[in-house]
């Protein structure tokens, strides 16, 4: 990692430039002031997910999943776990495909949920199926070490 890192906030998705041995000091937006790590996954839409995957210096790592998918319920609180445990290592973000199906369509995201990492901007690893916890986090950790 560099000294200074971007880092696009959770909420209001302003860019904000932090040092990087601050990334534990729970660093707040310089636009909207609210925690830029707070363990709950970003919903992502298609206004807003080109910057949240281009403009972080994190890996992003993006659930594609729906409200009527079963394991995608399923494995909600193991992703919502995981956003707590990794961050401010990855930032963990939702893409409800139902109301997004323009970004299902463009990732070719044929079956949910899946999993996808992307790192500067390109994807790097994806994984369809839910995952219980451990599995879960084991996934991301094993890409987040080979970036």
């Amino acid at each position: 990692m560099s000294d200074s890192l971007h880092v696009v906030c959770p909420h209001c998705a302003a860019v904000n430039r932090l040092p990087a041995e601050r990334l534990g000091e729970n660093p707040s937006c310089g636009k909207c002031r609210k925690a830029l790590f707070d363990g709950e996954p970003a919903e992502l839409t298609a206004a807003n997910f080109d910057r949240h995957i281009g403009r972080n210096d994190l890996p992003v790592v993006v659930d594609f999943w729906a409200p009527w998918c079963g394991p995608c319920r399923m494995m909600a609180p193991n992703f919502h776990q995981a956003a707590i445990d990794l961050e401010p290592h990855a930032r963990l973000v939702k893409v409800n495909t139902e109301e997004e199906q323009q970004l299902a369509a463009r990732f070719n995201i044929r079956s949910i949920p899946t999993l996808a990492i992307f790192k500067d901007g390109r994807e790097i690893a994806r994984q369809s199926g839910a995952l219980d916890l451990g599995a879960l986090k084991r996934w991301i950790t094993l890409h987040l070490h080979k970036t």
